[in-house]
């Protein structure tokens, strides 16, 4: 792999660099330094890191503290990286926001087994105050949230946060472990932890875009979730049979044959709010419950959906966010099993070069954030636009 070093994702008008983004093999020695010298973060009001598992995650992070001494840097481990050049595995991707754009305030979220959430809010209500008076004159607010991709937190984190956010659009992806399913991190302050979360609020004199999107056509094929476990995201009984099972009978697969890359081609959605949101399976347990990424109750009525054309999907949504100007850059929380899915069909080429081409970077998660929502096997992101001004 080829480092990129250099902020290279230009503004509309070929102008000056807004979001600087720089990329490093994850197993260079000299990682954090490399990242310093291309980031220039003297005048940077936050970093943000996105970092391979396969890195020397205690020797990276006390080296990026050294080189980083007084700058703000955030982070998580990754399923995977976007970089300038698209898709990528065993990097690390660092984004560098310039306090003449944006003003940032982040939050550690510890412990989310057993959640503050009163004491969340009041940060959150804090925060969005302190930058406020700090920059009365810019408009543009959101927030990213990186959270322990394993806690199986998410849902009842996103909701609490949203009390706290208001009207603040929010974005985020859970943290990665390739697909090990082992051990995630985020990244506060120089330490990395997990069972946690950060949230990142910024305001800006840029325009903003926070969206969702996602590939999947809901079909007629239907199917009821009769036990679950929503605490542990298992369903144990659909249609009154064991979930595996009947989930491969309703495919016309042998149940034994069930992996990520049948998942991805075959995800499930629920419909709320006149939209489907998609409930993607992690895993088969050992006992045939299914595991889910996101948490799912008796009752709920699961739709079986079948993906449009990724290619052609992904390059409608980027045209539309691109309508009256293109991006600086696209913050971007891609799903794993959208990549696995890429990778079956050999599309990640096609893919990789319309997300370099409209400024893309950021990393595969396992669950991504919308405002209020937990989902999965979706696209979700900010786009970030040079300021009509100067």
């Amino acid at each position: 792999m080829t480092d990129r070093l250099a902020g290279l994702h230009q503004g509309a008008d070929d102008g000056d660099v807004i979001v600087r983004t720089a990329c490093v093999a994850c197993d260079a020695e000299d990682a954090a330094d490399r990242l310093r010298q291309a980031l220039q973060p003297d005048d940077l009001e936050i970093v943000v890191i996105f970092f391979s598992p396969r890195t020397d995650i205690a020797a990276f992070v006390a080296r990026l503290g050294e080189g980083f001494a007084g700058t703000r840097l955030v982070g998580c481990t990754t399923a995977g990286e976007i970089t300038q050049d698209g898709y990528a595995e065993g990097t690390i991707m660092a984004l560098g926001f310039p306090r003449s754009h944006f003003s940032a305030r982040s939050l550690l979220i510890d412990d989310l087994d057993n959640l503050d959430s009163r004491g969340v809010v009041d940060g959150i209500i804090r925060n969005r105050n302190g930058l406020a008076a700090e920059v009365p004159r810019w408009q543009s607010e959101f927030s990213l949230l990186l959270v322990d991709g394993l806690s199986t937190c998410e849902d009842q984190l996103t909701a609490e946060i949203s009390f706290g956010l208001g009207p603040v659009p929010l974005s985020g992806g859970s943290a990665g472990d390739g697909t090990d399913f082992a051990r995630t991190f985020v990244l506060f302050d120089g330490k990395v932890a997990s069972n946690a979360a950060v949230l990142i609020q910024m305001v800006s004199r840029c325009p903003i875009r926070v969206f969702k999107t996602d590939h999947l056509v809901p079909a007629e094929t239907r199917m009821v979730v009769t036990g679950a476990d929503p605490s542990r995201r298992v369903v144990s009984e659909i249609n009154a049979e064991p979930a595996a099972r009947e989930y491969a009978r309703i495919l016309g697969k042998d149940p034994e044959q069930l992996s990520p890359f049948i998942f991805a081609a075959h995800p499930v959605v629920v419909q709320f709010g006149g939209r489907h949101h998609v409930r993607a399976i992690q895993r088969v347990a050992d006992n045939g419950d299914l595991v889910f990424f996101s948490a799912i109750d008796e009752g709920v009525v699961l739709t079986l959906a079948e993906p449009d054309n990724m290619v052609d999907h992904l390059e409608r949504e980027m045209q539309a966010l691109s309508e009256g100007g293109k991006p600086d850059a696209i913050i971007a929380f891609d799903c794993i099993l959208r990549r696995l899915e890429a990778e079956q069909k050999q599309q990640v080429g096609q893919l990789s070069r319309i997300l370099a081409d409209n400024r893309v970077v950021g990393f595969s998660t396992y669950g991504e954030q919308y405002n209020s929502m937990h989902v999965n096997q979706t696209l979700t992101g900010v786009a970030i636009y040079p300021p009509d001004e100067g």
